[in-house]
């Protein structure tokens, strides 16, 4: 299937890089923009495969959007671990904080949830290759079973 990341489509539609837009135009109207892209893709006539922003789960429609015309699948991931893997971005404007790690758990005790209740699967990336983690994902879907 085609891979489309929403932040990448985003991008494209506005015209600059979200860390730009965030501060010209702020959060909400972001996460406005991010909605529509989001149904956009949903509703698309041939399947995809759709990496939502981290967080596309804050807007109830658009998880109303993710449980009705998708297979959600939540690629979990413990914020000490994200804040390793992101210790060198400069580009996520939620993190460019004095204290990224203690964002991170801020956001994943409002963002887990949410992704949990929408979930076909939940799969943890811990300790794991991208590679491990996108077979442990082909396998979930493949049986239908939560991971």
């Amino acid at each position: 299937m085609p891979f489309v990341d929403v932040d990448t489509a985003i991008e494209e539609q506005i015209q600059c890089t979200i860390r730009e837009f965030f501060a010209k135009e702020g959060e909400e109207t972001f996460r406005a923009i991010e909605e529509e892209v989001l149904a956009r893709l949903l509703a698309a006539e041939h399947k995809a495969v759709i990496a939502t922003g981290g967080g596309a789960v804050l807007k109830r429609t658009n998880r109303e959007q993710l449980a009705q015309h998708a297979q959600v699948v939540y690629l979990s991931a413990a914020p000490h671990e994200i804040a390793r893997r992101l210790q060198k971005d400069t580009q996520r404007p939620l993190l460019q904080v004095g204290n990224p790690l203690q964002r991170l758990l801020d956001l994943h005790a409002v963002r887990d949830p949410l992704y949990r209740e929408v979930a076909n699967f939940v799969v943890s990336g811990a300790g794991l290759s991208a590679p491990q983690v996108a077979q442990r994902v082909a396998m979930q879907v493949e049986l239908g079973s939560p991971a």
